[in-house]
């Protein structure tokens, strides 16, 4: 195995830009959790017609927000239902 010598200088440089990745990757995941889509896109996403969507909030299988006659999801929740009825696929015998 080959040592590699590094200046206090590079060594602080290198800390730096390793925390920079991982605070951008962080937000990245934060933010994608935050973000809350319409009825009409999460219609689009899922490929079902509004009335499916409307049983699937009377039956509690999704969080919803309401503001006036718009309804919104949160995108982590609408990963949460496909997480829920996730499927492993069958071994073959």
């Amino acid at each position: 195995m080959e040592a590699v010598i590094l200046s206090k200088e590079q060594y602080t440089d290198l800390v730096s830009r390793l925390d920079e990745i991982v605070n951008r990757l962080n937000a990245k995941n934060e933010s994608k959790k935050d973000t809350f889509v319409d009825n009409q896109e999460f219609l689009l996403l899922m490929k079902i017609s509004k009335r499916t969507a409307q049983t699937w909030r009377d039956e509690g299988r999704i969080s919803f927000s309401q503001v006036g006659n718009k309804i919104y999801y949160k995108l982590s929740d609408v990963e949460k239902l496909l997480d829920e009825y996730y499927n492993k696929s069958f071994s073959k015998k």
